[in-house]
Formats: C-alpha cells, sequence, structure tokens
C-alpha cells in the first residue's frame, strides 16, 4: 500500500516564485500513483525568523504535523513538497526506524548543507540535509542524526564554498550529471530517495525556483529511481509551477512517481 502525503509548503523557499509551491504540491499528489492521499493543512502565510532560519515557526509547526501523520500509518510513504524541507520529518523517522542501515539517496542539483549561519536569506530548504546531519536549528536537529556516510548524491552541480568544504571533509559520496546513475553503486536497502526536480535539466522541464544548467534527461531520472533496490521511502519536492497544467511536465511527474513502485 501506498500513501501520498502532501505537504504544500513554501516557506522554506526564498525563490520569488515559492507560493507556487502550494499548487505545485497539490498538482504532484494527483499524479503520483497511490491508495491513499492525505494533505496536510498547513499555512499559507510567512512566519517568524529565528536563529538564522526564515518562517521557522511554519517549518517547526509542519514538521510536527508531519511526524504525526507518519505515525499514523505504516504504508510506503511519498512525501509531496513544497520546498524540500517538508523532507526532514520523513528522513528523521526512517532513520529511527532501519537505524544506522539507511541510505539517504539524495536527488538534487543542490546538497542543501548550508547552516544558519551561512546562509544569509535563512532559506530552511537549503539547510535541510545538515540539519539531519546534525548542524542546524537546535529545535530542528532530529535526536538521532544521521552519519556522512550514510548519503549518497546524485545530478549534484551546484553548491556554495562551504557546502563544498563540508561534502570534502566528511567523504561524502558525490555523484554529478556525468555519472549520475554511478549513486546505485553498491547501494542496497534500506534507502530513501530524496527527490528535489531541479535536479532535471531546466529545458525539459522548467517549473523550479532555481534551475540549474545542464540537468538530468527525465528518462534517466526515471530509470534511476526505477532501478533502486530496497527503497523504504521517498520525497518529490520543488514543483514550482506557471500553469499547473502542463501536461508535459505532469507526465514526467507521473512518470517519476510510478517509478518509486515499479
Amino acid at each position: 500500500m501506498t500513501t501520498v502525503l502532501c505537504v504544500p509548503q513554501w516557506q522554506g523557499s526564498a525563490a520569488p516564485n515559492a507560493p507556487r509551491l502550494m499548487a505545485g504540491a497539490r498538482r504532484v499528489a494527483e499524479l503520483v500513483p497511490c491508495d491513499t492521499r492525505v494533505t496536510l493543512p498547513v499555512r499559507e502565510t510567512a512566519g517568524e525568523r529565528d536563529a538564522g532560519v526564515r518562517s521557522f515557526d511554519v517549518i517547526e509547526e509542519n514538521a510536527g504535523l508531519i511526524r504525526k501523520a507518519l505515525a499514523d500509518t505504516d504504508d510506503f510513504v511519498v512525501t509531496v513538497g513544497g520546498d524540500c524541507g517538508v523532507d526532514l520529518a520523513p528522513i528523521a523517522a526512517a532513520h529511527a526506524r532501519y537505524g544506522d542501515e539507511l541510505t539517504v539517496l539524495w536527488i538534487d542539483a543542490h546538497p542543501d548543507l548550508y547552516t544558519p549561519q551561512t546562509l544569509s536569506s535563512g532559506s530552511f530548504h537549503g539547510m535541510v540535509l545538515r540539519t539531519l546531519l546534525g548542524d542546524g536549528h537546535t529545535s530542528l536537529v532530529p535526536d538521532r542524526p544521521l552519519r556522512p556516510e550514510q548519503v549518497v548524491f546524485a545530478g549534484r552541480r551546484a553548491g556554495d564554498d562551504s557546502e563544498l568544504e563540508y561534502l570534502a571533509r566528511n567523504g561524502m559520496r558525490s555523484h554529478g550529471v556525468a555519472d549520475f546513475e554511478a549513486a546505485l553503486e553498491g547501494l542496497s536497502g534500506p534507502v530513501y530517495a530524496h527527490i528535489d526536480l531541479d535536479v532535471l535539466e531546466p529545458i525539459a522541464f522548467a517549473s523550479m525556483g532555481y534551475p540549474v544548467p545542464d540537468g538530468v534527461s527525465p528518462h534517466r531520472l526515471i530509470d534511476l529511481v526505477s532501478s533502486v533496490d530496497g527503497l523504504v521511502g521517498a520525497a518529490i519536492t520543488e514543483y514550482a509551477p506557471a500553469d499547473p497544467t502542463d501536461e508535459a511536465e505532469a507526465d514526467i511527474i507521473r512518470r517519476v512517481g510510478a517509478a518509486l513502485r515499479s
């Protein structure tokens, strides 16, 4: 059984089109094949900045709603954003369940390894993975942080000096576009797949807040997702459509969602 958990949170992003993430989340939830759909009643207004995290109160509140929803199901859950910050609670829950055997496959153009001290905008979606690794707002860091060796990047082609220094210092596995499929080498379950749609080539898929040129083609993303062994959970994030009825983009999302359960 598969549950799609829709979290139309936009406040973790500082992109000019960030509010579009609300409609994007709802559209993705419609497109991903599942047995049950649950949409959380998240706030639509911006929240208050705290300790370097903008809209901290909204993000903390939403994480609590997500934890409760996850506790009420034993299904395979596809969390749908909204911004990447919606994956804080699901990945923490997967780690609590599977322990250090868990691998997080971070399919994203960006590493999201900022801290509140290194990201002046305070946008939590750029900090979410670093928070899961134990460095972040004290109220958001999970009780059991991930270890760097539990994370594998796929499709990464961006990152500022502080993020890349952290990545290199901790010996984290990182694969770009040229060696995208190599991210699966030696990978076996349990695996949690985080998918930020900005991993895609912007010419093929334009509806994102922070496009990065020279991305992955849709068919390569779909093939990689369908090849993941031992998948125990996933998220699809950062769909910011100007036109939610765009059928070409809808078809890509539909096929990515189907690949998660192939």
